[in-house]
């Protein structure tokens, strides 16, 4: 139902004790035959995406990470039906230089940093990896062109010291484009609703820019800080200090039944000609389907009843209602379903 999580190889969490900046060189700056070599690798990974070879990946794999490759296979059969087909491009390489990496007191790895300038400029793209061993790594972005929606596989790729070929630490494949549009559209859509203070639609078109516009979770750049300090801008009031489990936004009803939602997004699973609202709501007990389905649908319809202008800019709405121990439920409603 929701859009397809990205796979990651590596494990760990984002630990204490920052390591000082490691080294990155940009394609631009890297040897011939770093660069030649970090995109031939990534073409060859690429094509086994594509292909839905699940044995030949884990076979490309670091040792390290390739005893981690449940559910993998999952994705990769996913993915390469997204992509069958299409023309693999390598578009940008990245060099990380994290062989001076030192465990912590506890025995943990660092955050790994690194911190690249784009041709000299104020740009700048930077890398925060969560438990990172020492070594030699690449970050290499594949576009797949030529299918009926553009996908970009991104790998992370760690140097065999022994052998020095590359081979995969991380892949993480994602769409570029919602509802048929790319990240730079609904950036362009969001200020234009921030300018027409329709602060809702433009804080949620923020939000799906970013996701479309942000390679992996662990890629920072001033780009994307420029972004989020527009979204945090055009913000409404009531999502000012954020929303989550502790501060949640809470929507009354006609009836004056409270609704406590814990967290906000965007959606295209559903191939919609718009994106879809999601909205996780929090409740002590789902109950039976019934009840829980009239309670989604009573919550979609005071979602809009108190920010209408949702309804011109998006599909539908997701509710997934969550309670302690119980699986979440989910519905889906189009706006012209909700009265």
């Amino acid at each position: 139902m929701m859009r397809l999580r990205i796979a990651l190889l590596m494990a760990g969490l984002l630990l204490s004790g920052a390591a000082m900046a490691e080294v990155c060189t940009t394609q631009s700056q890297m040897t011939p035959a770093d660069r030649d070599g970090l995109a031939a690798s990534a073409r060859d990974l690429a094509a086994k995406v594509q292909a839905g070879d699940v044995s030949g990946l884990q076979a490309a794999t670091a040792a390290e990470y390739a005893n981690s490759f449940s559910g993998i296979g999952n994705v990769v059969a996913s993915t390469a039906a997204k992509t069958k087909g299409g023309t693999p491009v390598v578009e940008q390489v990245y060099l990380l230089d994290g062989t001076s990496l030192k465990k912590n007191a506890d025995g943990s790895m660092p955050e790994a940093q690194f911190f690249c300038s784009l041709n000299k400029s104020v740009a700048e793209v930077d890398f925060l990896i969560p438990g990172l061993l020492p070594g030699r790594y690449g970050f290499a972005m594949v576009d797949v062109k030529g299918t009926e929606s553009p996908w970009r596989l991104s790998f992370l790729l760690r140097q065999n010291s022994s052998q020095g070929r590359w081979e995969l630490a991380g892949f993480y494949p994602k769409a570029l484009t919602a509802a048929g549009h790319d990240g730079l559209w609904y950036w362009t859509e969001a200020r234009a609703m921030a300018k027409r203070k329709e602060q809702w639609n433009a804080w949620l078109y923020y939000l799906q820019a970013e996701d479309l516009l942000r390679p992996v979770g662990f890629i920072q750049s001033s780009h994307l800080q420029k972004l989020k300090e527009e979204q945090a801008a055009a913000a409404p009031p009531a999502l000012s200090d954020g929303i989550r489990a502790d501060a949640p936004l809470v929507v009354k009803s006609a009836d004056g039944t409270e609704f406590r939602f814990v967290g906000l997004g965007v959606d295209d699973s559903l191939g919609a000609d718009k994106i879809d609202v999601t909205a996780h709501l929090k409740v002590d007990q789902l109950g039976d389907a019934t009840v829980a389905k009239k309670r989604n649908s009573d919550a979609a319809r005071a979602l809009l009843a108190a920010y209408p202008e949702l309804r011109k800019a998006f599909h539908g709405v997701w509710i997934i209602t969550n309670a302690a121990g119980q699986n979440p439920y989910a519905t889906e409603e189009a706006m012209n379903e909700i009265h």
